[in-house]
């Protein structure tokens, strides 16, 4: 049987692509593999995403790689400080040279007769190429980085001035001494505003609904103070349990008792903003953490607000004038420049046509296997970051758990892994997360099944998965090792055939 070109392809060459490719190195150096990116440089959505500001809204001690200590001063930090982390890494291991850039993948076959994945991509020139793998490892985010969220923004065609989109932020631009409203209320908007201010005649961020917002330092006392007592590598360990428990308590917190945590959010607001806090801008209609928290870091939009050079709106538009928006209360808000921080759109698998044998796959008819692969799909693996922590946590464990399989895999000499579920035992699929933000309520239809227990389920609880890869054998099972049926029929092939054929 023919030789793949590569054993594993990792589709993306942002965190989760190279944190995948950093653990083949560290767990299955026996493995080769190749990463196919669309982009000519790495980082993924740290490299796209270049509006003012631009920032982890996570803490880098556990956005960073568990294996590569964070070792910039801010813990909240820029979009440029991640890039530079990111290409140290893929530079310190060796993970570029294995980096095909400018090659957006387009379609990925398994073939079950040879065991191998046909990835086909299409270069910036518009030519097409082909690389087959043993393995697929899907590292390509869940966001669609070609269209964002259409809000339908009413009669915006009417505006006179310039209308921007965060996802596709001009490299020279110029809002010096303009009017801006920011359109939104989530993580991006509350970044754009204080980054906007100081340069801006005004920023306003205009939204429907708010959101609950937690100041927090930019940098880590903590660790400060662990660098100072232990070696880096240990303090780096120590900052980052210490804040997987804290985060863990808080969304714990959210969970049993969100009046509480809802009273200590509005406490914490009204002490920063004082006299220019105002409920109907500051206080959602849900619980906390039934969207995503926004970090304030250092406290910079609420400086902004109580310097004047920021304020919030909280109202629905009616329309556009060359001068401005038109509010549903009669108001008018002016403009100069609107920025339409309205969310984005969430694909799966980077809108790859993926199939089997010619068959194309249709992700909701398959449930999350171990929130890393998913039933009756062989040799692909996937990474579906956590919607209450760290991005990083799950990549670096469905990296570990996807080296653990390949080596399992190398030990039996086996060519498929495949997490089997016959349709009569398929358990009662539930929701795939309880929370109301828009952009995954526009995305339920697109999701593969969950179940409420293991290993059917895509828990979005990191202690309980690291548990779970820890004490549940790769062998458990559900996932079933075999040979490809073509090396099963080339081993039954009398020896004077074979000699015949070759």
């Amino acid at each position: 049987m023919p030789q793949p070109e590569t054993d594993i392809c990792i589709i993306g060459a942002g965190i989760s692509g190279i944190s995948m490719a950093a653990h083949i190195g560290m767990l299955s150096p026996d493995h080769s593999y190749t990463i196919l990116e669309r982009r000519d440089r790495i980082g993924g959505t740290w490299d796209l995403f270049r509006y003012p500001g631009v920032r982890s809204d996570s803490d880098m001690h556990t956005l960073g790689f568990n294996f590569e200590p964070w070792r910039h001063e801010d813990a909240i930090a820029g979009g440029p400080d991640i890039l530079e982390y990111l290409n140290r890494i893929a530079d310190e291991r060796g993970i570029r040279e294995n980096i095909r850039f400018g090659q957006e993948v387009l379609s990925a076959d398994w073939d079950s007769m040879t065991a191998r994945w046909t990835i086909t991509s299409r270069g910036a020139d518009g030519a097409q190429s082909v690389i087959t793998a043993r393995w697929l490892h899907f590292a390509s985010g869940y966001y669609d980085y070609d269209n964002p969220h259409d809000a339908q923004i009413p009669d915006i065609g009417s505006f006179g001035g310039q209308v921007i989109h965060p996802q596709f932020w001009p490299d020279e631009i110029d809002y010096a001494g303009k009017n801006v409203v920011v359109i939104g209320s989530g993580a991006t908007a509350v970044t754009l505003v204080p980054a906007m201010a100081d340069k801006a005649r005004s920023v306003t961020m205009l939204q429907r609904t708010p959101t609950w917002m937690g100041a927090g330092p930019r940098q880590d006392a903590w660790n400060k103070r662990f660098l100072r007592w232990f070696p880096e590598k240990f303090a780096y360990r120590l900052t980052r349990w210490k804040n997987i428990a804290l985060r863990s308590y808080v969304f714990s917190l959210a969970r049993r008792k969100p009046q509480k945590l809802a009273d200590k959010l509005r406490g914490m607001l009204k002490d920063e903003l004082g006299a220019n806090y105002d409920p109907k801008h500051f206080e959602p209609p849900y619980n906390p953490w039934e969207q995503r928290l926004c970090l304030v870091p250092d406290s910079d939009l609420f400086h902004a607000i109580n310097a004047g050079k920021a304020a919030v709106v909280t109202d629905h538009i009616a329309g556009f004038d060359a001068h401005g928006i038109n509010l549903q209360s009669g108001e008018h808000l002016p403009a100069d420049m609107v920025v339409t921080a309205t969310g984005l759109r969430l694909v799966l698998a980077g809108k790859v046509e993926v199939s089997v044998d010619g068959e194309p796959v249709d992700w909701t008819g398959h449930f999350f296997y171990r929130g890393a692969m998913f039933s009756n799909l062989p040799n692909l693996s996937f990474v579906f970051g956590y919607l209450n922590a760290s991005w990083t946590l799950r990549a670096d464990s469905n990296s570990r758990y996807t080296c653990e399989v390949l080596n399992e895999m190398q030990r039996r000499g086996a060519d498929v892994a495949v997490a089997e579920l016959a349709p009569e035992d398929e358990p009662e699929a539930v929701e795939p997360w309880d929370y109301s933000s828009g952009y995954l309520n526009r995305a339920r239809g697109l999701m593969p099944k969950v179940a409420a227990d293991r290993p059917w389920t895509l828990k979005h609880n990191y202690l309980e998965d690291r548990r779970d890869f820890r004490q549940r054998p790769v062998a458990d099972g559900v996932l079933r090792f075999r040979p490809a049926p073509a090396a099963s029929q080339a081993d039954e092939t009398p020896d004077h055939e074979k000699i015949a054929a070759e």
